[in-house]
């Protein structure tokens, strides 16, 4: 056993998803204050430390499931790699690091916290068996590290912010759906039961139908929204969207495991001018 084991068992690859508790900070135009800006990236550990810990969690009860994927086998926990005690040592380690972060930082924010635990562990045991409640799941998962952040520095939960961030979690539960019924085929329900009704007929219609609303309310989000110059950024969000969307259906890996987006480096270039046209609306214009 390498030491590498323990640090793939807490997943930083996956962090990513928890900087969604910086949107509601760079959208209010807030980015640059320092004392905000720190705070937020506190809030951003303490999720950083939630999420490892159900990251363990659901390793530890999928660790049977997982050894009959072909590349889930892999993983610390399902290889034996990482002792089931010694991981869960760890995961209750992170727990009360993370909620003593939370804690401190705001109460209302370390119940978001706990909900967003709760709702992980939910997922893990139940409805991630069940087709449609999962990716549902997935998409409150997501909005939930959002609100979270407006509550670390104290400003109104806006209803483009749920809207935006529910499309986009759904946009990528379904494509990561598509993508592991292409892989798995006709063992795909014996890896999780809700593939069984994840069909590629189904998968299909999903990926249109989210794609589209992702698009719509991000850009209505744009033109609607209080920043008036936002509308620059729609082609370059759209081009990362309409790049996401070739990788699902191409079957690349990227779809499977998002972080590895910054393998393409097109995909990259557009991220990167949607970025920067997005500061320049928000900070300079």
């Amino acid at each position: 056993m390498a030491y590498s084991d323990y640090l793939k068992v807490v997943r930083p690859q996956q962090w990513y998803k928890n900087l969604l508790v910086f949107l509601p900070l760079i959208f209010v135009g807030q980015l640059l204050d320092a004392r905000l800006f720190w705070a937020t990236a506190l809030g951003f550990v303490s999720l950083c430390l939630a999420s490892s810990f159900n990251y363990i969690i659901n390793d530890i009860v999928d660790r049977r499931k997982d050894r009959a994927h072909p590349e889930k086998r892999n993983r610390p926990i399902a290889s034996g790699r990482v002792d089931v005690g010694i991981a869960a040592l760890i995961a209750v380690v992170l727990l009360v690091l993370s909620l003593r972060i939370a804690y401190v930082l705001d109460h209302t924010f370390m119940l978001a916290v706990m909900f967003l635990i709760i709702l992980t562990q939910v997922y893990s045991f139940f409805l991630k068996n069940i087709a449609f409640a999962d990716i549902l799941a997935i998409g409150v998962n997501f909005v939930t590290r959002a609100v979270a952040g407006t509550f670390i520095i104290d400003v109104k939960i806006s209803p483009w912010l749920i809207l935006c961030t529910f499309f986009f979690a759904l946009f990528l539960s379904a494509g990561k759906r598509h993508s592991d019924v292409l892989l798995l085929g006709r063992n795909a329900r014996y890896h999780k039961h809700a593939l069984a009704s994840y069909t590629p007929q189904v998968t299909n219609a999903l990926m249109v139908i989210t794609t589209a609303m992702l698009v719509a309310s991000y850009s209505l989000y744009s033109v609607l929204g209080e920043h008036r110059y936002l509308g620059v950024t729609i082609p370059f969000a759209l081009y990362a969207i309409f790049r996401y969307f070739s990788h699902i259906y191409s079957g690349s890996s990227i779809a499977r495991h998002p972080e590895k987006v910054f393998m393409d480096w097109q995909m990259l270039a557009g991220m990167t001018l949607w970025a920067l046209a997005a500061f320049a609306a928000l900070y300079i214009i």
